[in-house]
């Protein structure tokens, strides 16, 4: 079983994806634009870790 599961895919050149770290339940997003890209938790509105329970 992978750790890491892709739920969510936007985009072509300017790329939007959401991962969920299922050993955590936190979901992350990773963004790429052009050459740049960066991996980073999903934040909810108080700033904490978005966590999806299993």
């Amino acid at each position: 079983m992978n750790r890491f599961e892709k739920v969510y895919t936007q985009g072509t050149i300017n790329h939007v994806e959401i991962w969920l770290d299922t050993e955590t339940g936190v979901n992350y997003v990773f963004h790429k634009d052009g050459y740049a890209g960066g991996f980073t938790p999903l934040l909810d509105k108080d700033g904490k870790p978005v966590v999806t329970e299993k």
